[in-house]
């Protein structure tokens, strides 16, 4: 098992928005491949993380399962219109990805 991490840095008072719309995606998008509700959790900054932190952990079986679901992800109109939409209420050049092996 993997943990795929999405780490973003909300706008100041942006928060609530980016949290909101990555639900959305959750629901709308992540669902078409394969990450759904019992596979993706959202986390935010509260003690010791940045407040403007905003994370997003998929679970998956492994890196192959990862690359099947990126690449139906870059297929979706949907996550392409929903990207430029997020983009304004983010922090430029702070998203990132981290994979994480499950023990």
């Amino acid at each position: 098992m993997m943990i795929a991490r999405w780490q973003i840095e909300a706008q100041f008072g942006h928060k609530q928005t980016v949290t909101d719309s990555l639900k959305k995606r959750s629901v709308e998008i992540g669902a078409q491949i394969g990450w759904t509700e019992n596979k993706v959790r959202i986390l935010t900054g509260s003690i010791g993380a940045l407040k403007s932190t905003v994370l997003t952990e998929i679970l998956v079986q492994d890196l192959a399962e990862r690359n099947a679901a990126w690449n139906k992800l870059g297929k979706i109109e949907a996550h392409k219109e929903w990207s430029k939409e997020l983009e304004p209420h983010i922090v430029s050049g702070t998203p990132r990805w981290e994979i994480l092996r499950v023990v």
